[in-house]
């Protein structure tokens, strides 16, 4: 019978490689506390130092255009909502 693989949770995982960054405890007593096995906290620690310059990569204008794009769907979702409604009213007249 096959052993099911467990699934971790990003926060898991970040909070898991955050620890192993700071290096206060050895992987080992992080992989006994966490359940997790030692080579996955290494390879999780690795993924959190190669990324990291992601987080800064974003500047201050991106953020608006989020929210533009976010209130051009929200009018697009009305308008869609407002052709379903009269199509399906029509729908119901013809019967």
């Amino acid at each position: 019978m096959k052993k099911k693989r467990r699934r971790y949770s990003p926060e898991l995982k970040a909070k898991v490689a955050l620890a192993a960054v700071r290096e206060q405890e050895t992987v080992a007593e992080l992989s006994r506390r966490y359940k997790v096995h030692a080579n996955m906290i290494h390879k999780w620690k690795q993924q959190l130092l190669d990324n990291l310059s992601r987080v800064f990569e974003s500047g201050p204008g991106e953020g608006m255009d989020s929210k533009e794009r976010e209130a051009e769907l929200l009018k697009k979702i009305g308008e869609l909502t407002v052709e379903r409604d009269f199509l399906s009213n029509g729908l119901d007249r013809s019967r």
